[in-house]
């Protein structure tokens, strides 16, 4: 996995604790986002649908993460899933334990 897009979606994924790869309409994109704004833990979204290379870097998380689909949600540089999963996390309390 190498190249432009590779190398921004590694950066982006570096760039804080929490970042999010979401598209604006999506419901889970929101589900996943809402679980943080409850815990007022900050984070930052990658909006694809409001880039040019959107497909380009879901391309790059496919391979990445084994999953296209957003969101993708990362958490200190390791993707914890979509948003159902950051739901659970939340709700068990694990999401909170691994933002410590």
């Amino acid at each position: 996995m190498s190249g432009p897009i590779a190398t921004l979606v590694k950066e982006l994924i570096a760039s804080d604790v929490v970042v999010i790869f979401s598209k604006t309409y999506c419901p889970y994109c929101v589900m996943a986002k809402e679980v943080f704004d409850k815990i007022n833990f900050k984070y930052t979204p990658i909006e694809l649908d409001k880039r040019d290379d959107g497909d380009k870097i879901q391309d790059v998380l496919n391979e990445m993460t084994g999953a296209r689909s957003v969101p993708r949600v990362f958490v200190k540089g390791k993707c914890i899933g979509g948003g159902t999963d950051t739901k659970a996390l939340f709700q068990s309390g694990e999401l909170q334990t691994m933002l410590k």
